[in-house]
């Protein structure tokens, strides 16, 4: 089954106002759009609790929420040498404090286990140089080898 939306206060102090009247539960329900069986719920709670307060969630509640979480693997796609001290310093400039192994997890969550580079680094003049020496030391081998070892 697909998960309801909530009935808002307004709603259940009205059908708690339209019960106490004596209207019956059917009669609130269709004239409000709410199924029977949330009416039922609703005056039980009232009758039991003394209020229409939604209960608290079970479990514990999550450290970020989703558009922190968002915010952060979006960080991480755009650049994913980004640490994860950074993110955390990041998060603190928002007002939310949360420690560097809550970020971890959370980009864990996201599938972004391994970040590196996206592209291969960019040569330097020294490193082309002594590539170009290596290829200059080892053609006369080559063609050493070519001369011994016909390849037809």
């Amino acid at each position: 089954m697909g998960k309801s939306k909530e009935i808002s206060q307004d709603v259940r102090f009205f059908f708690l106002d339209l019960h106490k009247s004596g209207s019956s539960l059917g009669a609130i329900s269709k004239c409000l759009k709410v199924p029977c069986s949330s009416g039922q719920t609703i005056v039980r709670k009232y009758k039991h609790h003394g209020t229409t307060q939604p209960s608290y969630r079970s479990g514990r509640r999550r450290v970020l929420p989703p558009r922190d979480e968002r915010t952060l693997s979006r960080k991480v796609q755009i650049n994913p040498k980004t640490t994860a001290k950074d993110l955390v310093k990041m998060l603190e400039k928002t007002g939310t404090k949360v420690s560097i192994s809550t970020v971890k997890q959370v980009l864990y969550r996201h599938n972004m286990k391994g970040r590196s580079a996206r592209k291969k680094p960019l040569l330097q003049n020294r490193h082309k140089k002594r590539q170009t020496i290596v290829c200059n030391c080892t053609w006369g081998q080559r063609a050493y080898f070519l001369e011994k070892c016909p390849l037809v």
